[in-house]
């Protein structure tokens, strides 16, 4: 038989590649669509009915439906899916792996550097306030589509909210490797749902489609003039999931995102958009709630079931993320130690962080108890994401810029033009502030604060050790000339500093008089890459004497481990084992003085998340049987 005429080879290259992106674009729809998908649940009522509405009229309306078109088209298709999404750090995105991709390259002075860190820093702290809103606001407007069915439904709104909300905290634990199959199928068929509620509608109001022309946006800033300008902090809830695109572009990557925005969410959205606005030209009474509005009666239950769950998936992405956030904040050296749990043996990323979700959860409900009504919390909604997006185009200049190459005329222009739409939003953004957009902005420079000090303080510490510290070829040259008492036991000393003497191992010659043979001086640092390739991990020098010196270099969405360092040693010749070896680990009692370095206030806080870090052992995974820790007080 010809192989040319086999059915395999009739496929065309395209349609192979097609074929094979087709289940990662499923997968983003559960994974990176759920926060924007489920906006049309509140985005258009807030625009007539929140707190800040414009008035209900024909002219209005269209206005609204271009404005919800454009801002689609340009923060979403434009900015995120074709320019920030080129700004992957080795495949990885969000902020941070934006922050470590723009640092290296930060050579214009000291002040300018410090600048675009401590932007990345805010905005990666925005995003856990984005991590407590976005739970409570999607969950409440899902469910308060029962008040549509039945007033009887009122009271036990809040009740129902709090209780998903707390079953699906408690079930993070268990880790999304499950019920992940599940979420694409399911924001598949809600993406279809929305799409056909939505062409429904837009046939009995054909006339709605003229809304695409930016004429009416324009005609809709000229009439309402300062109102109108306002509403954009309203209308950018429909865009409020663009970070997410970035932040989850290192599980699937970049086509199968774009395949599932341009094939079928995109013109989701805007069905849906452009049939409440289609209801609300028909029956401007439906304002209080047009999403449910537009459901028939009697698919009013089954639509309340499956927003829940959109819901509900679109909380897990974001609840996800600040996981991972979290990891990457401790991998760069901006978070102290904390407990990091894997929980799928298959996907790296699917981790779980229980002080994070602890603390998520208690803010999520206070945030429920506090507003109440997702009309509420839609003001502290827009202040927190309007606000990472201008720092995500400032930073994407900065790649641009240093990373690509491009000049400064076409650097600037390209960001400039994204950076008028973001400041636009964040400026009609700021009006929230007194009515509930305040709350991110305090969790934003809470977090801000933490991280900041912790960094901060490291590099204190680290001068403060270095100022006491023995340079290694000084401390050889002392072992050859006195030659103290060696034992045949294999011991490794953890160092921060890849150069100089561990203090644990000078105060254990001091004390002990004794000195291990082999000793392996053990560093482990973090690269500003997302993943160090498994033969570039490791790097092994001898000076000596019975002394191996030992770099693992591990990326910020890699966790570390001793135990995985020291089979690896056996490629080096070091045939160590475990169970027989000793671990001498440093640690240190931080005292607040009066020297140079931080604010008292900030010393004593530093001091406090020291003492409460996670420890060494557990972090690195090392085992306690075999750990001598070594403590010294040092004064900051």
């Amino acid at each position: 038989m010809d192989p040319s005429s086999s059915p395999s080879s009739s496929v065309k290259p395209t349609d192979r590649k097609v074929a094979s992106l087709l289940p990662l674009a499923l997968g983003a729809l559960g994974v990176v669509y759920g926060d924007i998908g489920t906006s049309p649940l509140y985005a258009i009522r807030e625009c007539f009915h929140g707190p800040h509405a414009i008035a209900l009229t024909s002219q209005n309306v269209h206005g609204v439906l271009s404005l919800v078109f454009w801002s689609l088209i340009i923060v979403i298709s434009l900015k995120y899916i074709a320019f920030v999404m080129r700004a992957d750090n080795r495949g990885e995105g969000g902020i941070l792996a934006l922050l470590a991709l723009v640092r290296p390259d930060a050579r214009d002075g000291r002040v300018r550097h410090l600048t675009i860190v401590a932007m990345g820093i805010f905005g990666a702290a925005l995003l856990y306030g984005d991590g407590m809103i976005t739970p409570a606001i999607s969950v409440l407007s899902a469910l308060e589509g029962l008040s549509i069915a039945t007033p009887l439904f009122e009271p036990y709104i809040l009740p129902a909210t709090i209780v998903i909300l707390v079953g699906l905290f408690l079930v993070q634990h268990r880790g999304t490797a499950r019920v992940g199959a599940v979420f694409g199928p399911i924001m598949l068929l809600w993406f279809a749902t929305l799409a056909l509620l939505g062409l429904v509608s837009i046939a009995r109001y054909p006339q709605v489609l003229s809304s695409v022309s930016p004429h009416y946006a324009l005609e809709f800033f000229r009439e309402n003039g300062r109102h109108g300008f306002l509403i954009l902090g309203t209308v950018f809830l429909v865009v409020t999931g663009g970070e997410a695109l970035y932040a989850d572009m290192g599980h699937f990557g970049r086509e199968p995102i774009r395949l599932a925005w341009f094939s079928l969410v995109l013109p989701a959205l805007v069905l849906n958009y452009f049939g409440q606005g289609a209801l609300l030209l028909r029956d401007p009474a439906h304002a209080v709630n047009p999403f449910f509005h537009m459901v028939p009666d009697r698919a009013l239950y089954p639509m309340v079931v499956l927003s829940t769950a959109a819901t509900v998936i679109a909380s897990q992405a974001v609840i996800s993320g600040a996981f991972s956030l979290t990891r990457q904040a401790v991998q760069l050296g901006y978070a102290p130690r904390v407990a990091i749990e894997h929980t799928s043996h298959e996907e790296i990323g699917q981790i779980y962080v229980p002080i994070t979700n602890w603390a998520l959860m208690t803010a999520t409900i206070a945030l429920v108890l506090e507003f109440k009504t997702s009309s509420n919390l839609a003001a502290a909604y827009g202040v927190a994401v309007t606000s990472t997006m201008v720092i995500t185009t400032a930073l994407a200049y900065f790649v641009a810029r240093h990373r690509w190459g491009w000049g400064l005329p076409s650097s600037l222009l390209v960001t400039a033009s994204f950076l008028v739409f973001d400041l636009a939003f964040f400026g009609s953004s700021l009006v929230k502030v007194p009515h509930g957009g305040w709350v991110p902005l305090v969790i934003a420079g809470a977090i801000f604060t933490l991280m900041t000090t912790w960094k901060r303080g490291r590099e204190i510490l680290k001068i403060r050790l270095e100022e006491v510290s023995v340079p290694f070829p000084e401390f050889l040259q002392r072992i050859l000339s006195e030659r103290p008492r060696r034992i045949r036991h294999a011991a490794v000393f953890m160092t921060g500093d890849a150069l100089g003497t561990p203090p644990a191992l000078l105060h254990n010659l001091e004390h002990n008089e004794v000195l291990h043979q082999p000793v392996v001086l053990l560093t482990v640092q973090t690269a500003e890459v997302p993943y160090v390739p498994f033969d570039e991990r490791l790097e092994v020098s001898s000076p000596g004497s019975g002394f191996h010196r030992v770099i693992a270099r591990y990326g910020f969405m890699q966790d570390p481990s001793v135990p995985e360092i020291i089979e690896r040693l056996r490629e080096h010749g070091l045939n160590l084992r475990m169970e027989e070896m000793t671990f001498f680990l440093g640690g240190e009692n931080v005292v607040a003085t009066r020297l140079p370095g931080m604010a008292i206030w900030r010393e004593k806080l530093f001091a406090l998340m020291t003492r409460n870090a996670l420890r060494a052992t557990d972090f690195f995974r090392i085992p306690p049987s075999r750990v001598i820790e070594v403590r010294m007080q040092v004064e900051i």
